[in-house]
C-alpha cells in the first residue's frame, strides 16, 4: 500500500514526457486558485495543480502535518511514474514543498517557494477558522448571507471572498469543502515547521516574497540559507497572496526560473 493520500488536481499543458511542474496552494486555498497561472506555466511544462489534503476535492484526514502532506505529494508522483518534479508552493503549500525537498531532495528538480520561510510564525489563522465554523449555513441560499456573518472576524472584503471560495452548494445546501476541524486542530503544526535537523536541499531554489508581507523578512534569511544554500530571494511589491495580487510579475519570475 502506498503511503500518503490520493490527491485531486487540475492539469494544464500538452507537453508529454519531461519533468512536470507541481503547484501547491496555501491554507484555505485549492488548485482552482491557480488555474490561470497553471495554464500559463503549461506552455513550458506539464502542470499539475494539486488539492492538498482537507482542501478542495482532496480526501479529508484528521491530521495534516507537513511530513504527511509531503508524503501525499510523493505518492502523487509515484502513482504517475514521475521520478522527480519542479515544485511551486505558496504559504502552507510552500512549507509542504520545502519539506518534500528536504526529505526527498532527489525527487525535486527545482523549487519555488512563495511568501513563506522554513520557520515558526507567531500569527495564526485560528480566528478565521472559528468564524467559519460559527457561521450558520442552515437554510442559507446566497453567499452574501454567509459573507455577512464573517464581517466582524474578517473585515477585509477580498479576504472574505477568498475564504468563501470554500463554500459549496450541494443539493440545495451550503457546506464547507475545507476540513475546518482538522485545520483548527493542526494550526500549531501549520504555523510551525518540522524539525529536520541539518537537512539541506542544494537544488535550484527561488523564494518570492511580498514586500508588504511579514512572511519573508531579513531575520529569516539565515534559516532559509541553512536549509537551501543555493536559494535566490526575490521580492515583489504586494502582500502575502503575491501570486494573486501581482500575477504578471510573479509569473515572469517563475517562468525565468523553471
Amino acid at each position: 500500500m502506498p503511503q500518503g493520500l490520493p490527491l485531486s488536481y487540475l492539469e494544464a499543458g500538452e507537453t508529454v514526457g519531461g519533468t512536470p511542474l507541481l503547484v501547491l496552494h496555501g491554507l484555505f486555498g485549492s488548485a482552482r486558485n491557480w488555474q490561470t497561472l497553471a495554464k500559463r506555466f503549461g506552455e513550458r511544462r506539464h502542470v499539475y495543480a494539486l488539492d492538498l489534503r482537507n482542501h478542495g476535492g482532496a480526501p479529508w484526514a484528521p491530521t495534516m502535518s507537513y511530513p504527511e502532506m509531503a508524503e501525499d505529494v510523493l505518492r502523487f508522483l509515484d502513482d504517475r511514474g514521475y521520478a522527480r518534479a519542479a515544485v511551486v508552493g505558496h504559504s502552507m503549500g510552500g512549507k509542504t514543498a520545502m519539506t518534500l525537498a528536504l526529505r526527498h531532495p532527489d525527487r525535486v528538480e527545482r523549487l519555488v517557494v512563495a511568501d513563506i520561510a522554513p520557520v515558526r510564525y507567531t500569527h495564526t489563522h485560528a480566528p478565521f477558522i472559528a468564524a467559519m465554523k460559527r457561521a450558520d449555513l442552515e437554510g442559507r441560499t446566497r453567499r452574501s448571507e454567509v459573507d455577512s456573518q464573517l464581517v466582524d472576524a474578517v473585515p477585509e472584503a477580498p479576504l472574505r471572498s477568498f475564504l468563501l471560495q470554500n463554500l459549496v452548494l450541494e443539493n440545495g445546501a451550503f457546506r464547507w469543502r475545507i476540513n475546518l476541524d482538522a485545520a483548527g486542530a493542526e494550526m500549531d503544526s501549520l504555523i510551525g515547521f518540522p524539525d529536520l535537523g541539518d537537512a539541506r536541499y542544494e537544488g535550484p531554489t527561488l523564494f518570492i516574497g511580498g514586500s508588504r508581507s511579514d512572511y519573508i523578512t531579513p531575520e529569516y534569511e539565515p534559516e532559509i540559507r541553512r536549509h537551501f544554500p543555493n536559494a535566490r530571494i526575490a521580492m515583489i511589491p504586494g502582500g502575502h497572496w503575491i501570486h494573486a495580487e501581482r500575477p504578471e510579475e510573479f509569473a515572469e519570475l517563475v517562468e525565468g526560473f523553471i
